[in-house]
């Protein structure tokens, strides 16, 4: 039986198989509702259907293709090495030339911090050619805080909590991460000195909207890399970035020691450890990133078999 993983994991592995193995029309068994799942393609479509799920997505039958899974269903597929390699190559490059351009470079992300303990990101990874023996739970209802934060050798800006006027928490979407940037982050950066600093993001959508990378433009100009940026960001690329190998295991590692009873108990905590995090610590994290850049190189765009930092 499958793991579960969500519909879409599950959807692209199913597809994975079939079309890899020459077996469109077999059946697989559904991971959530146990029964027969038949794979079938018509007029270039390939549908899933059982029970409980039905989608459909455009089926290539490329028989070539490959997909190899991470503990939460991330995909990082054949052609997304090249572009890693390609990151890379061009890291190392600006790094012969400006031997500290690492430590000028602000790592951004987001991650959800449950009041119950469980943190929605993609640090603590399993990567594998095969679908991973995985099981995520996470409350029905939860309670919790989506938080922001950028990383660099010189310190951590943030936290931002995406809440609303009544102190709720809210999805990060387009406007409300434009309006965390021109609120919190342009005024945080200008204690800096923008003109040396780099901003990254991955390409999550609200990062990529135009009018997002057309306002983080006008801010960083070329000294932007992002999907649809100056320097394009690699996608599916967590092993590069700082806050997923280490701020956010970090964090939640030590926010919940004291059982938080309430969103603005965990709230505090985090703003508390995160405040507590020594330079000699963001230092040795983002020379780690360099170290990820050879072995990435080395293995020609392979992802890291495993990406927690450990100090």
């Amino acid at each position: 039986m499958l793991p579960v993983l969500g519909k879409k994991a599950v959807l692209e592995w199913c597809m994975c198989v079939c079309v890899k193995e020459g077996l469109i029309g077999s059946s697989y068994v559904c991971p959530k509702c146990g029964k027969s799942m038949e794979l079938r393609v018509r007029m270039g479509k390939t549908t899933v259907t059982c029970n409980c799920l039905y989608y459909s997505v455009e089926g290539k039958g490329n028989k070539d293709c490959q997909v190899i899974y991470s503990q939460f269903g991330l995909a990082i597929h054949q052609n997304d090495h090249q572009a890693r390699r390609r990151f890379v190559e061009w890291a190392q490059n600006v790094i012969a030339a400006v031997p500290d351009f690492h430590k000028r470079i602000l790592f951004s992300d987001e991650a959800h911090f449950w009041l119950n303990g469980y943190v929605n990101k993609q640090n603590c990874r399993i990567w594998s050619e095969d679908n991973p023996q995985v099981y995520v739970e996470t409350p029905l209802h939860p309670e919790k805080r989506t938080v922001w934060c950028a990383l660099w050798v010189g310190g951590i800006i943030g936290p931002y909590f995406f809440k609303n006027d009544e102190g709720h928490n809210v999805t990060v979407n387009g406007d409300r991460y434009r309006a965390m940037i021109t609120n919190f982050f342009i005024p945080e950066l200008n204690n800096h000195d923008v003109q040396e600093l780099w901003f990254q993001q991955d390409g999550a959508t609200c990062h990529t909207a135009r009018a997002t990378i057309d306002l983080l433009k006008d801010t960083l100009g070329d000294r932007l890399i992002s999907r649809f940026g100056p320097v394009n960001w690699p996608p599916r690329s967590c092993d590069l970035t700082p806050l997923d190998y280490f701020l956010w295991g970090y964090v939640r590692s030590l926010v919940y020691a004291d059982k938080p009873q309430t969103l603005d108990h965990l709230e505090d905590n985090i703003r508390r450890v995160i405040a507590d995090i020594r330079p000699q610590m963001l230092e040795k994290v983002i020379e780690n990133w360099t170290s990820r850049l050879d072995y990435i190189r080395a293995s020609r765009g392979s992802p890291m078999p495993e990406i927690i930092f450990k100090m």
